[in-house]
């Protein structure tokens, strides 16, 4: 196996390679306005570092979000056009998913990302520790990922262990921060709970956006046609 992971749904844009027993390289720049100008640099160098060529890839995985709508969609469209090209599998995982592998944590915990128009999205997590040195960590999501603002959800996370740039950033109400915990996105932790469940025979979700709401940008209603009829 050679999994090439990317994820965009996040203000970090991250690429990682998986060998299927470890990463074997990771780039992740975090700049929430120039999705599309890094990505394809940052696969770029991940090849380069493993010293592999992109014909070498033998499944994607993807960050599915949620996410807003600009970021997310730039590594959706381009795992998809990767798998397209190359004729592998392309794969989807809930972008909170990778941050939750990421902390560490074992005991419930939630994991939250700023979603703008001062909201997170969240969902609730626990993970129980690898019964062996070779054994994946495992981790169970308790709820389905949501979007919310902090006020109405301080009552389900006050006090909890939260990890993640909304967590920070709302800390007033996700009192339980960890603060040595991840902020954003990271594709080899994404790449390494993918491989894990590949090699388990699980079958991951469909590379599909999960937006949650409505993007920022829409058709202006009632505008003027000054198009000649």
């Amino acid at each position: 196996m050679l999994l090439l992971a990317l994820d965009t749904a996040t203000p970090a844009v991250t690429v990682a390679l998986h060998d299927g027993t470890r990463v074997l390289a990771e780039s992740r720049q975090v700049d929430a306005r120039r999705h599309g100008e890094l990505l394809l640099p940052a696969v770029d160098r991940v090849l380069a570092e493993a010293g592999l060529k992109l014909d070498a890839v033998s499944d994607i995985v993807v960050g599915v979000g949620p996410g807003p709508y600009t970021g997310l969609r730039v590594g959706l469209v381009t795992a998809a056009a990767f798998g397209s090209a190359l004729g592998v599998p392309v794969h989807g995982l809930c972008t909170l998913d990778g941050l939750a592998y990421a902390s560490g944590l074992t005991e419930p915990f939630v994991v939250a990302t700023d979603a703008r128009r001062k909201e997170v999205y969240w969902a609730r997590y626990e993970a129980s520790p690898p019964p062996g040195d070779a054994a994946p960590r495992t981790i169970t999501r308790l709820t389905e990922p949501a979007v919310d603002r902090p006020a109405d959800i301080a009552d389900q996370v006050a006090g909890v262990p939260a990890v993640g740039a909304g967590a920070l950033l709302y800390d007033t109400v996700f009192t339980g921060v960890r603060r040595e915990g991840p902020e954003h996105q990271s594709a080899g932790a994404l790449a390494t709970l993918a491989a894990g469940k590949l090699a388990a025979g699980e079958e991951l979700p469909p590379p599909q956006p999960m937006y949650l709401r409505r993007p920022d940008a829409q058709v202006p209603a009632n505008y003027k046609v000054v198009t000649p009829q």
